[in-house]
C-alpha cells in the first residue's frame, strides 16, 4: 500500500461546552473548555494514520507553541510531518468551537498560517515518493489545492476533495478531482439539490456524479449516499447510536474512507466502513 498526501488546515482548536450557543446578543455561561489538535487537514491525517495508512502532511504553522503542538501530534501519530513549513509572518491557525449539550456544535475558524502554503512546493519529487492519493479540503487557498491536484493528475495519483467548507470551484479544480465528498449543506451549495434525508442525498450524489467521477454525500442522522459516473445512487442508513458529539464526524469518515480505497476496496465497500468509524466515532467522547 502506498501513502496518502494530505494537503490542507492545522488549527489549534478551544472548544466550549455550554448548555446552547449564544443567539446574536446573547450571553452564555459555558460548562467547560479544552484544547485540541485540529484543522480538517490535521483531523483527516491523524484519521487516516490511526485507521492504518501511512500519510505525510504538506502546510504551514508559526514558530509559536501552537504550532509546535500541531506538529507534535502528527507526529506522535506517525505522520510524516517534513512538508509542513515553519514561519513567522503570522500566527499558527486556529478556531473556537461552541458545543452544546445535545452534542451539536459551531465553529469559527481564523486561518493564519494555512494562508501561506507554498503553492509551488508541489511541483518537488521528494513530496510525492510512494503517494498513491492526495486528500484535499476547502479551508486552504484554492491555488494550493489546484496546484497539488494538478501535480497528483501528472504523477497518477488519485485526488480526493472533500468540498468542505463548500466554495465554486474552477474548472481546473473540477477535472483533476477523482472523489468528491460533501455533507448535506456543501451537497446543496453545489448541485442545488436540498438534502435533508437520504433521498435528496441519493438525488444530489447522482446529480453530482455526472460532473465528478465518483462522489459522496454524507447525511448525518440520515445516512450517507454515493455514485460513480453518473450511474444510480446507492445509499446506507446511519449506524443506531447513542450521539455524545459531532465534532470531527467528517474527518474520521474520511480518513477511514481514504485509507480503505488505498487498500484496494470498492468505494461501497470503503463507504461502509467510514459510515461505521463515523457512527463509533460520535458515541464516545473524544
Amino acid at each position: 500500500m502506498g501513502k496518502i498526501l494530505v494537503t490542507g488546515s492545522l488549527h489549534y482548536d478551544i472548544v466550549i461546552h455550554a448548555h446552547h450557543r449564544p443567539e446574536k446578543g446573547e450571553t452564555v455561561i459555558g460548562s467547560g473548555c479544552s484544547y485540541k489538535f485540529g484543522g480538517k487537514g490535521g483531523n483527516q491525517a491523524v484519521s487516516a494514520a490511526k485507521a492504518g495508512a501511512q500519510v505525510s502532511f504538506a502546510g504551514a504553522v508559526g514558530t509559536d507553541t501552537q504550532g509546535e503542538f500541531l506538529r507534535g501530534v502528527l507526529h506522535e501519530h506517525g505522520v510524516d510531518t517534513a512538508g509542513i513549513a515553519v514561519t513567522d509572518a503570522v500566527p499558527s491557525g486556529m478556531s473556537v468551537a461552541l458545543m452544546d449539550a445535545e452534542g451539536d456544535y459551531g465553529a469559527v475558524v481564523v486561518s493564519n498560517a494555512n494562508n501561506l502554503i507554498d503553492p509551488a512546493q508541489f511541483s518537488h519529487d521528494v513530496l510525492w515518493q510512494q503517494v498513491d492519493m492526495l486528500l484535499l479540503q476547502n479551508e486552504v487557498p484554492e491555488a494550493v489545492n489546484l496546484n497539488a491536484a494538478r501535480e497528483a493528475k501528472r504523477r497518477g495519483v488519485r485526488v480526493c476533495l472533500n468540498a468542505a467548507p463548500a466554495r465554486e470551484l474552477c474548472a481546473g479544480m473540477r477535472a483533476a478531482v477523482d472523489l468528491l465528498v460533501v455533507n448535506g449543506v456543501e451537497a446543496r451549495d453545489l448541485s442545488g439539490i436540498v438534502v435533508n434525508d437520504l433521498a435528496g442525498a441519493c438525488e444530489a450524489a447522482q446529480w453530482l456524479s455526472q460532473h465528478y467521477p465518483a462522489v459522496v454525500v454524507t447525511a448525518g442522522e440520515h445516512g450517507v449516499a454515493w455514485s460513480e459516473a453518473g450511474n444510480p445512487s446507492q445509499s446506507l442508513p446511519a449506524e443506531k447510536i447513542t450521539l455524545v458529539s459531532t465534532h470531527g464526524a467528517g474527518d474520521c469518515f474520511m480518513g477511514m474512507l481514504c485509507t480503505s480505497l488505498l487498500n484496494g476496496d470498492t468505494l461501497a465497500d470503503a463507504v461502509a466502513k467510514a459510515n461505521r468509524a463515523a457512527a463509533e466515532h460520535v458515541s464516545r467522547k473524544a
